[in-house]
């Protein structure tokens, strides 16, 4: 029986020990201690911190996917028309549709150009860029001059200021030239950082929307559509 015990002692010991846990030493004089086993607790939060990093690798290839997949089609268009995705479709005429590639402006004229182009935005993650020059449109027809200053701050803090909710991407002396204009706000305040985002979007988003499957398959639905 004192060997059965010495032998289940000796087991015990030479058994590795769980990660995080306590490992009991026989010293010399034959006293026993406690070591925490700081190698197996690392190599454990190593392989929890891989496999949270594997599982957040993974979430943003499926989204990435999901948003590459509605890219290829206009179902995202659809889904945040104006009014009824039906009627709408129905509305839009070919001649329309096709004159969105005249130019930028001409776009932007157009409520279901916004709609097209805000859904490809989206699938690009720059959303915030066509939402500042819309907000920036509705600020020039602010009357109140009490209002003109709420919201030429609201604007600045959610699209300008350094790390705002949803910050465009503007260069360091426009963004410090509209923080001065806002001190004393009017109309044109945001004309400069405007322009930028305009010319940023003209240039960079607007030649990839018009080459985007989700223009040419509204097109051809446009096209097919009976007359």
């Amino acid at each position: 029986m004192h060997q059965e015990a010495a032998e289940s002692l000796i087991q015990g010991l030479s058994e590795p020990c769980p990660a995080g846990s306590s490992q009991t030493q026989v010293t010399s004089a034959g006293h026993t201690t406690k070591r925490q086993s700081i190698s197996d607790h690392t190599v454990g939060k190593d392989l929890q911190s891989t496999r949270t990093g594997q599982r957040q690798s993974r979430g943003m290839r499926t989204r990435l996917g999901c948003l590459s997949h509605k890219s290829d089609s206009c179902s995202d268009f659809t889904a945040i028309l104006p009014d009824r995705p039906n009627r709408a479709l129905k509305r839009l005429s070919t001649e329309e549709a096709t004159r969105w590639a005249d130019s930028f402006d001409v776009l932007l004229s157009h409520k279901y150009g916004v709609a097209a182009f805000r859904a490809f935005l989206k699938t690009e993650f720059s959303e915030e860029n066509l939402e500042f020059w819309l907000a920036c449109e509705e600020f020039k027809k602010t009357r109140s001059t009490a209002k003109l200053a709420s919201k030429a701050h609201r604007i600045f803090e959610e699209f300008i200021d350094v790390q705002a909710p949803r910050e465009v991407n503007i260069d360091f002396q426009t963004r410090e030239v509209t923080r001065r204009n806002i001190q004393e706000p009017s109309p044109s305040c945001f004309d400069q950082a405007q322009g930028k985002i305009h010319s940023l979007m003209e240039k960079d988003s607007y030649p990839r929307f018009l080459r985007s499957k989700m223009y040419t398959d509204l097109l051809s639905q446009t096209q097919r559509r009976p007359s």
